[in-house]
């Protein structure tokens, strides 16, 4: 005891752990719950902060636009109900439109007013889902448990109409398949009732929210000039300040004899994105209440009980006509087995999503199939723009971020 003693350095001394470049690779998803979709981010990371990140998709490709060409038209109707699942009724909508403009036909004024109530229904039922979900992954489950009840009334209603919750095929090329059940307008009167309501709750529940605040005000932030060069469309172009929405700028359906604003953010973050959404489902409530007081005129008139466009080129004839008339029993036999003959040409056709910018390219050679079937989607751009969005933003804002963009990836990977 009491002995001196020598202590040798440790050899680990002359060791440095030091280095030159302090990233670090991180894969998130395609697995991940927060990407909602096979989304795969390649990020590269200097401590806390994204230096580099590069979306990967691909993992969900059926060849959708593929499969349009080896179709005859209306065989290709359900399929765009796998595009973007949330809003299925604005993918059956957008195809339709589109070889009803290649046709040059229109749906009957009744069926107008039946598919511009279904569109904004769908918007309202898109943008709940929306808010239940990123404010989840935000951190506010009671939000989610709030939105869903909401939504679960909505989705009543299009199961009334169509027998579907999900994948709803609720539209055909020339009208609508159904007229409204009885009873179906004073249930959708109730349910905008109770939409407002929730909306309420949910702007009082989040709007001056401190934690919810900080997590978005200046997260995510799009400038115009970003937003224009990388193609964004709908409330993601919207945010920014730029008023451009396809509804007020080339009309179709009913949009132009309906009083409706088109709201805009002013920072282009995510919180902006929050309240468009918001004062959209504002919007669609003020267009069901006309679209409800324009259902009786339109069955008022001479032809209000026709749901379907007549043209017997393209078009079957009404059933009770198939089943007491021989000739359009063979018509319906030849369009349902053989399909219809659009006449040669090309159309685009722009419609307004839940997301933005919906459209389908048709190149027709007159044949039963498209020649070609090009469908612009607007969650494409909204997912391609993350290589920007992310680049110096933290770890934490990551899941923020992506949920703020709303993409769904059955119309990414197409």
């Amino acid at each position: 005891m009491g002995q001196n003693y020598t202590r040798l350095k440790p050899q680990f001394e002359n060791i440095h752990f030091e280095r030159d470049d302090n990233t670090m690779v991180l894969n998130f998803g395609p697995q991940h719950p927060s990407t909602h979709g096979q989304l795969r981010l390649v990020l590269e990371l200097d401590g806390e902060r994204v230096k580099r990140a590069t979306p990967e998709i691909g993992y969900l490709h059926r060849g959708i636009e593929k499969l349009a060409e080896n179709m005859i038209y209306n065989e290709f109707m359900p399929t765009t109900d796998r595009l973007d699942y949330i809003s299925a009724i604005g993918n059956n909508y957008a195809f339709a439109l589109g070889v009803e403009r290649l046709l040059g036909i229109q749906a009957p004024r009744k069926a107008q007013v039946i598919r511009t109530t279904l569109l904004e229904l769908n918007r309202i039922i898109s943008h709940i889902f929306f808010i239940a979900v990123h404010a989840m992954d935000v951190g506010a489950l009671s939000m989610f448990l709030y939105a869903f009840k909401t939504r679960e009334y909505g989705l009543d209603l299009i199961e009334d109409y169509c027998g579907a919750r999900l994948t709803h095929n609720a539209i055909r090329i020339g009208g609508v398949p159904l007229d409204f059940p009885s009873g179906w307008l004073e249930n959708l009167e109730q349910f905008l009732q109770e939409a407002s309501k929730s909306v309420d709750l949910f702007e009082g529940l989040l709007d001056e929210n401190r934690i919810w605040r900080m997590r978005l005000e200046g997260v995510g932030a799009i400038s115009q000039e970003m937003a224009k060069s990388w193609g964004l469309s709908g409330i993601m172009l919207r945010a920014t300040g730029i008023a451009y929405d396809i509804r007020k700028e080339e009309p179709y359906e009913l949009y132009n004899e309906l009083d409706f604003s088109v709201p805009i953010g002013h920072y282009g973050d995510s919180y902006d994105r929050y309240r468009l959404y918001m004062l959209e489902i504002r919007e669609s409530i003020k267009l069901l209440r006309q679209l409800i007081a324009l259902y009786p005129s339109s069955n008022a008139t001479s032809t209000g009980d026709e749901l379907m466009a007549r043209a017997p080129e393209y078009i079957s004839a009404p059933k009770e006509e198939i089943m007491t008339q021989n000739y359009s029993l063979m018509q319906h036999f030849v369009l349902v087995t053989q399909g219809m003959r659009p006449p040669k040409g090309e159309v685009y056709t722009p419609t307004e999503s839940p997301r933005g910018e919906l459209g389908f390219f048709i190149h027709s050679l007159g044949e039963a199939y498209p020649q070609r079937m090009k469908i612009k989607t607007p969650s494409f751009a909204h997912t391609a723009i993350l290589q920007e969005m992310l680049t110096g933003a933290y770890i934490a804002d990551i899941v923020t971020i992506v949920g703020s963009c709303n993409a769904i990836f059955g119309e990414v990977d197409r």
